[in-house]
């Protein structure tokens, strides 16, 4: 593609010549080659600055020497390109076409013709930079947005991999104290948290899944915690998956539901769990309301872990496309927390 470019602008440049030529005194292989020295000097001050002046003074921030090299050569040049037009012009009959007669002020006149060499051949050096420096912040935004990918990715696979050890700790710690009055009621948690385990090793491991799949995960976690809750306790889950299969990152809502258990569980009073997820149209509203029981200042378990996988997950997934609101009432008894996401 790059070389492709090159060869077009060039083939016009030294095909430039035969537009004047035609007008004079008739194309000829002598006249043609002898006009085509502009457009090879051209070539020889923009490769010159494309290969070596540009990546290795100006890039390498020599910028003095840089300018001092461009300004010789583009001078030297107009001069050899001056000095050429004179023989050409009195060995082959090139450029003054029939009919010609010099000007008064012959010295002003090829003054202007020098100034303008001099205009083209900065033209090609500029030219050149601005190519070569465009291709280098190509390169350099290139990597700079792989770089970014994979740190991303690195934090995702991080904070997944934390979600682990902290989902199997609440759930395990349930486990614990189901054994100790009904272990038919504790198996049966056992083989639920395999079909957990299950969606953890191989689901999770996806960059995406399908709401349902989401929504059984909730619906297996949720059925495990209310084995061992008292009839104090109430839970309620709502889900109305108008899209089954848009897809979702694995495991986002699941720090929440965590969350709303931990807190809003009373351990002697009534207390509630209210869980709501929706979507439709582009939108997964996932609405979480608990009883506000906070832990006291001795049960540091989790040490807000979740809330804070869950925010970071947001950023990492979906930056700029998602809302969460959270925090208690005016009365501070129940907990509030309502994440929507534009996919």
């Amino acid at each position: 593609m790059i070389i492709g470019l090159h060869v077009a602008a060039w083939t016009v440049l030294f095909l430039a010549p035969l537009t004047f030529l035609n007008h004079g005194n008739g194309v000829t292989p002598q006249r043609y080659l002898a006009a085509c020295v502009t457009p090879l000097l051209q070539m020889v001050v923009f490769y010159t600055n494309y290969f070596l002046l540009t990546p290795k003074l100006f890039m390498r921030h020599h910028r003095r020497m840089f300018w001092t090299l461009n300004i010789v050569i583009v001078v030297s040049f107009s001069f050899v390109l001056h000095i050429w037009m004179g023989y050409a012009h009195s060995h082959f009959d090139t450029f003054p076409p029939e009919g010609y007669s010099p000007p008064r002020h012959e010295a002003l006149t090829m003054s202007l013709f020098v100034l303008r060499d001099m205009f083209y051949l900065g033209l090609s050096a500029f030219m050149a930079a601005t190519v070569v420096l465009a291709m280098n912040w190509q390169k350099s935004e290139t990597a700079r947005c792989a770089a970014e990918t994979a740190r991303t990715e690195a934090e995702l696979n991080n904070l997944r991999a934390q979600i682990k050890p902290h989902f199997l700790l609440n759930t395990l710690n349930n486990i614990y104290a189901l054994v100790a009055f009904d272990q038919a009621k504790a198996q049966k948690a056992i083989y639920e948290l395999s079909q957990l385990l299950r969606h953890i090793l191989y689901d999770n491991q996806q960059p995406t899944i399908t709401m349902s799949e989401e929504i059984a995960f909730l619906e297996n976690y949720i059925h495990l915690m209310q084995i061992r809750l008292s009839d104090n306790v109430e839970v309620t889950f709502q889900a109305e998956c108008a899209q089954p299969q848009m897809p979702i990152a694995p495991m986002l809502f699941i720090s929440l539901v965590e969350n709303a258990f931990k807190h809003g569980i009373s351990a002697t009073g009534k207390s509630f769990v209210h869980i709501r997820i929706e979507n439709g149209n582009g939108y997964v509203t996932c609405e979480i309301e608990n009883s506000n029981n906070p832990k006291g200042r001795s049960d540091h378990s989790g040490h807000g872990i979740g809330l804070r996988q869950v925010r970071k997950r947001l950023e990492l997934s979906y930056a700029g496309h998602y809302e969460w609101t959270c925090g208690t009432d005016e009365n501070d008894t129940v907990y509030k927390s309502k994440i929507t996401i534009r996919t």
